[in-house]
């Protein structure tokens, strides 16, 4: 299961890459769940990340609005980022997320056949009037992309096991591998329910406020010593 940490800037993405992140996922928490950050901030850290490492970029809580989020997609890949995230967020049902979808899959694949596209969906969904978060993996599927996700949209300290319950988890994970797509987990994620999304098959776990000082996305910042923790029980299961 690979780590994916997501900081705001230059210094949290350095101690994101000391503390051993697979994954450095540039996000914007003052845009929401999934708020996109400014190219340059994506440019920069792409710059100083290593080259093994991916560097993964969020397009925001997207409004059913394709040919925007299509535009955005390109600016992300422009960037630099090499894994793009959709966050699925004005999108009422599977057509009109798949509709979203498939214009960020054509817009990035034409130019970039090896970056990773991934439809994110919200676990709380029914708080914001967002997609069925268990029709995420068939919207990936329908659209072409490399991986399914599961965030929350309303981060108010309730977590990703406060909406589904891990078979409900189990079943997203199964069914998004049977179409050969890749799958995330994220949503205040805790350090001890790290071992259950590991032993259900989860391949990218994402985090950002159990990697903070204190603990809050909002008001800490990402240390190094926070995400070290954090890769090393992964590695210990």
């Amino acid at each position: 299961m690979l780590l994916l940490i997501s900081p705001i800037n230059r210094e949290e993405a350095l101690e994101s890459i000391k503390g051993g992140a697979d994954i450095v996922d540039v996000k914007n928490p003052k845009e929401g769940s999934l708020g996109a950050n400014f190219p340059w901030v994506i440019k920069e850290i792409r710059e100083l990340t290593p080259e093994d490492k991916l560097v993964s970029a969020t397009l925001g809580d997207v409004p059913y609005k394709p040919g925007t989020v299509s535009l955005a997609a390109m600016g992300a890949h422009v960037s630099g980022a090499d894994y793009i995230k959709v966050g699925l967020y004005g999108t009422k049902d599977h057509d009109e997320a798949v509709e979203v979808m498939e214009g960020v899959v054509k817009t990035v694949k034409d130019i970039s056949k090896d970056t990773i596209i991934v439809a994110a969906g919200y676990a709380d969904a029914h708080r914001v009037g967002a997609v069925d978060p268990m029709d995420i993996p068939k919207v990936a599927r329908d659209a072409g992309c490399d991986l399914a996700m599961l965030d929350t949209a309303v981060k108010d300290g309730h977590t990703l096991f406060d909406y589904l319950d891990l078979d409900k988890l189990e079943e997203f994970v199964k069914e998004a591998h049977s179409y050969d797509l890749l799958t995330a987990l994220a949503g205040s994620v805790k350090k001890d329910q790290l071992k259950p999304l590991y032993d259900i098959g989860c391949d990218v776990v994402g985090i950002r406020g159990a990697a903070c000082v204190g603990g809050d996305r909002n008001t800490g910042k990402i240390h190094h010593t926070a995400v070290a923790e954090l890769k090393e029980l992964i590695n210990s299961f």
